[in-house]
């Protein structure tokens, strides 16, 4: 632990006062240091997140059951594009393609349009290969803050993309 080394005696004739070093073994506090660190850490809560969105996913169909129907004119279908774009068209037969931005006036705006007018709406919500990760969450918070609950992440289709590329906005 703690040693007390002396210096030799000086061989002159006078008399001088042992001189002691003190050498402090600092292993055991720092020991100590670490097993409270590392209880404190263990036993301390780590904070959780105060705003998570809880997503409910189904259990995987069977093939022999029959998928819920909805009707055409419920639903809205949201493509996400690139550079923070969504391009949106109600229906399905012969859609219009409308273009907006994650802005309250865009999205937001539009989401709590077509709320108050289309009774059960069913969003389909469809991310495109240059769309970031970061959309998608935007998305599910816009959701989250007009209070719809019935939507489908889906899969780009091969039409949707050439509308997209039609839309020309």
């Amino acid at each position: 632990m703690a040693a007390i080394a002396s210096a030799p005696a000086a061989s002159s004739g006078k008399v001088r006062r042992k001189r002691t070093t003190l050498h402090i073994d600092m292993t055991p506090m720092v020991d100590l240091a670490f097993l409270l660190l590392t209880f404190f850490i263990l036993t301390n809560q780590l904070i959780k997140e105060a705003y998570i969105m809880r997503v409910t996913v189904p259990e995987k169909a069977e093939a022999s059951s029959r998928l819920p129907t909805v009707k055409a004119d419920r639903v809205v279908t949201l493509i996400l594009g690139e550079k923070d774009k969504i391009y949106w068209y109600h229906g399905i037969v012969n859609p219009q393609v409308h273009v907006t931005d994650f802005s309250a006036k865009g999205i937001r705006a539009m989401l709590l349009q077509k709320k108050t007018e289309i009774n059960g709406l069913f969003l389909l919500i469809k991310p495109s290969e240059k769309s970031r990760y970061k959309n998608l969450v935007d998305i599910l918070d816009e959701m989250e803050i007009t209070k719809i609950q019935r939507f489908s992440l889906v899969e780009i289709t091969p039409e949707d993309k050439v509308l997209v590329s039609d839309s020309n906005l």
